[in-house]
């Protein structure tokens, strides 16, 4: 069958470790062999949808796999490439949950990692140290020592899949998933005993290969595994002989997977690395949608119609939500959980009374034709006895035919509606309890006197509340706002539980006059303008001034700082749309992305609470002639922090996020070596003044990508571009633009969130030469001379290697298609040595040559004005596009995007 250890190979193994090497080293995708230290994450390898290792004949890979596309759940799992079947998980129960969590091979084994260094899976320890990571062409990934033998394989640790060649023992399972996200053990299994191979719910059985009618049986023996192959499914005995088989058309491969549905499934292949088969030959079973345990949920009844089905309730019994979808006594009473009774009594004498509740003629349980009765030539009184004395039994089935009684133990599924004669003479009945005390009718008696005084109480409470709200709006409309502790700021507080906070409107947002708001599911804290006025002491200490308004430094009462952003000239931004997107912004968190602590929304006034950086922006310390130099080893920490922020705004959010303004006036910088991007989500709120000066600004025209002055769309390619002038300016220590700025303009910048006490930036420039430091750098690379390049001020104290990196990938994010530049989880690799080093293209940068030459003097001044006016036009239409969608690829849905935020 393929499992056994191959015969030694040493020399062999040695030239596939060496070549797998180099592969591995790169970061690309891996043919057939990884050796240690090797590690990989759903982030790294992004642009393979984290697939990592591929088989030789190219149809299974080894990825770090994120079902059903989610971002909470990842698996170091085996897929069949070409179709993406899972066909084996390792960390089934325990899932990673973060993009940078690592799958790591070492010499002692294989483990997964959560994003702090936490193994939350690994294999056992062995004898020998592990020499390779090997995916075979059959899907078996197999550990391998020095003498290529192997020391654990997937092929021994089924989940809820087999492949052609594989085998599962008797005594082993197949257990299903809990969803199609959701890789945990659900609650159905495939069973392979020393007789059939059997599936079941909870531990009730509902399908027998060697009842079905797909199945042949040869021989009677012992079955010892089950197999599947190219023709066909297959019970083998110890010596291979067939016992069971169902025979198939031929194919290459195939895959016998157990659904979440609790159906099994066997897919065929024509070839092992093609998608699909031509021919019709996949298996469904059981074929009948009523065979199944929860086909119509908890204590539904399932009427067959053909292979179609429709369900519905028994007689005594209506629909409940609460019940799987399926249904519950229609009188009050309560089904029973299991094991929740307190004696053989029945509970006499308690608070619960336990009776039972006909389910009516025509009604069986798929459970009793797999399973013997629990007990024979007994009366249905007997029956019921036996039933209220079990703690596990929900409810029996009795055949009057052959006195045979059945007891519902653990759970209840579905129920079958049936005409058959053999159903002719079966009862069934449903255990239930019913809260029916002593005292029960004195507590009717009491209800009945307090239930008019509770209604008139309520009644003098709302005509209060009415009388209240009507006086507020008069007081407001005269001018006069109402004052002392008791105004009203219930809803400005940590939005109570989702489920309540959907449900309660309590004004409309969009009508800017009135205070009270509605609660928005996941809102950060909410500020009135009072305590906002509090913790910034009236807005005493201005620490930053941008395009989206002033910044002030605050404390928030338990001492901790906060910066608080105004937002000005929200135009006609509603309340529901800025606590909308508040909402969005307030629920994204990583390392290197800014908290936002809190908002305050009250009539047309907007503003944000922020953690507080201290050393502000990053714009100060790299641009200004004086004060601390930014060494070599720091500019490097943050072009890596800083691009994981930004690839976890294009790929780690539910709702994908573009910035729009990339530049060193919104990467913020604390104690510690913290790096955080600010101002993503933002660009929302511009209103078309805004946006002229959002793109004419020199502390940002100098990012905008050329997409922007086209009618090309703006997609997250457009931050790589911004990104890579940033890296440029790394290197050089000043900014892109020599030239000084025009009269008006002095010397501040976009500083946005710039939480440090320092005032506005000093002038970027400190030469007098108009070069264009992108076209520089580009003349550096052709003639490798990369060293040049670097801040003078380090006065040689860099990595020359580090340098070289940083500008090649430097030059590729400034590439003019955006499609040829890299994303940026792809810029935070290259940027770690994780990935491989791409080159820079000259065809694709040619442009900034006619931009060096558009700054070189007052001849080119057209030049100038075109960047300039465009970028104007550009940030005209995206702002338009923001509402339509339109501008945005195909591939990307309003849902993944979000707008641009």
């Amino acid at each position: 069958m393929g499992m056994g250890s191959p015969s030694p190979m040493p020399p062999l193994l040695l030239l596939l470790i060496l070549g797998a090497r180099q592969a591995a080293h790169a970061s690309t995708i891996t043919t057939e062999l990884i050796i240690p230290d090797f590690s990989a994450s759903y982030l790294l390898f992004i642009d393979t949808l984290g697939v990592f290792l591929r088989s030789r004949n190219g149809a299974f890979v080894a990825a770090v796999y994120n079902p059903g596309g989610q971002k909470d759940r990842y698996y170091l799992a085996v897929l069949h490439g070409p179709s993406r079947t899972c066909v084996w998980a390792a960390n089934r129960a325990a899932p990673i949950t973060d993009t940078a969590a690592l799958v790591r091979l070492t010499s002692a084994g294989l483990s997964t990692e959560d994003a702090n260094g936490t193994a939350v899976w690994s294999t056992p320890s062995f004898s020998s140290p592990v020499a390779a990571l090997r995916l075979n062409d059959s899907g078996n990934l197999a550990l391998l020592d020095g003498d290529n033998a192997t020391l654990w394989q997937s092929f021994d640790r089924p989940t809820d899949s087999l492949v052609s060649s594989q085998s599962l023992p008797a005594g082993e399972s197949l257990a299903s998933a809990v969803s199609d996200s959701d890789m945990k053990e659900g609650v159905y299994r495939l069973n392979v005993t020393t007789a059939d191979a059997v599936l079941s719910w909870m531990g009730s059985l509902y399908w027998r290969l060697s009842n079905d009618a797909i199945s042949v049986k040869d021989r009677d023996g012992t079955v010892a595994s089950m197999a599947v192959n190219g023709t066909g499914l297959y019970l083998l005995a110890a010596n291979g002989a067939i016992i069971i088989q169902v025979p198939m058309p031929p194919a290459e491969l195939r895959i016998v997977q157990l659904g979440v549905d609790g159906k099994l499934q066997i897919s065929s292949f024509a070839s092992a690395n093609s998608s699909a088969s031509p021919m019709d030959s996949g298996i469904v079973t059981p074929s009948r949608g009523c065979d199944l345990p929860l086909s119509c949920g908890a204590l539904g009844v399932c009427t067959a119609n053909g292979n179609a089905s429709a369900c519905t309730c028994p007689r005594l019994f209506a629909a409940s939500h609460e019940h799987d979808n399926g249904c519950a006594p229609s009188d009050g009473s309560t089904t029973l959980p299991s094991g929740s009774c307190k004696g053989d009594d029945g509970g006499a004498g308690g608070s619960t009374a336990i009776s039972y509740i006909s389910l009516g003629s025509g009604i069986a349980y798929y459970a009793t034709k797999f399973s013997p009765p629990a007990v024979s030539g007994s009366n249905a009184s007997s029956c019921q006895k036996l039933c209220t004395g079990n703690c596990s039994c929900l409810g029996y089935f009795y055949d009057d035919s052959s006195r045979s009684c059945y007891l519902a133990q653990h759970q209840i599924g579905s129920f079958i509606s049936t005409n058959s004669t053999s159903a002719a003479g079966t009862s069934g009945y449903i255990k239930v309890q019913s809260s029916q005390s002593p005292s029960s009718s004195s507590n009717k008696t009491l209800i009945a006197i307090l239930l008019p005084t509770v209604i008139v109480f309520v009644l003098i409470v709302v005509v209060g509340a009415v009388v209240i709200v009507s006086w507020r709006k008069n007081e407001r409309r005269a001018g006069r706002r109402p004052s002392g502790p008791s105004r009203d700021v219930n809803l400005r507080r940590q939005p109570r539980s989702p489920g309540s906070a959907s449900a309660h409107l309590v004004r409309d947002l969009d009508n800017e006059d009135d205070v009270d708001d509605v609660v928005i599911p996941g809102l950060p804290t909410r500020f009135t303008h009072n305590e906002i006025e509090e913790m910034t002491n009236s807005y005493r200490t201005k620490i930053g001034a941008g395009g989206f308004g002033a910044v002030y430094k605050g404390e928030l009462p338990d001492g901790s700082l906060v910066a608080v952003k105004r937002i000005e000239g929200v135009g006609t931004q509603g309340k529901r749309e800025f606590c909308t997107e508040i909402a969005v912004i307030g629920n994204i968190h990583h390392v290197n992305l800014v908290r936002l602590r809190g908002f305050c929304t009250e009539g047309h006034r907007r503003l944000l609470v922020y953690e507080y950086m201290n050393r502000g922006s990053l714009d100060r310390p790299l641009f200004r002639p004086t004060g601390p130099l930014l060494e070599w080893k720091e500019r490097m920490d943050i072009a890596v922090g800083a691009a994981r922020g930004l690839a976890y705004l294009h790929f780690g959010c539910n709702q994908r996020i573009i910035h729009c303004d990339v530049k060193p006036e919104n990467i913020l910088l604390a104690d510690g070596g913290q790096v955080k991007i600010a101002d993503f989500g933002l660009a929302k709120f511009l209103t078309p003044e805004q946006s002229g000066l959002f793109t004419t600004m020199r502390g940002t025209r100098g990012y905008l990508a050329p997409e922007w002055l086209t009618n090309t769309a703006i997609t997250d390619r457009t931050d790589v571009y911004g990104f890579g002038m940033v890296l440029l300016e790394l290197v050089h220590g000043r900014k892109n633009r020599s030239e000084h700025v025009s009269e008006g303009t002095g010397g501040a910048e976009d500083s946005t969130i710039n939480t440090s006490s320092g005032g506005t930036a000093a002038s970027s420039s400190r030469s007098s030469r108009n070069d264009y430091f992108p076209l520089v750098a580009l003349e550096g690379h052709e003639a490798g001379r990369y060293a040049e390049l670097a801040d003078a001020r380090l006065e040689g104290r860099v990595v020359a290697k580090e340098v070289e990196r940083m500008v090649k990938v430097a030059l590729c994010c400034l590439h003019e298609d955006p499609q040829m530049r890299p994303s940026m989880a792809v810029v935070a690799g290259m940027l770690e040595g994780t990935m491989e080093l791409r080159e820079p293209r000259a065809q694709a940068l040619g442009f900034l040559r006619l931009y060096g030459r558009g700054f070189a003097g007052p001849s080119d001044g057209n030049i100038i004005k075109q960047v300039i006016v465009g970028g104007a036009v550009a940030a005209d239409r995206i702002r338009s596009e923001a509402t339509t969608m339109s501008g945005w690829p195909s591939y990307m849905s309003s849902s993944e995007l979000s707008e641009p935020r």
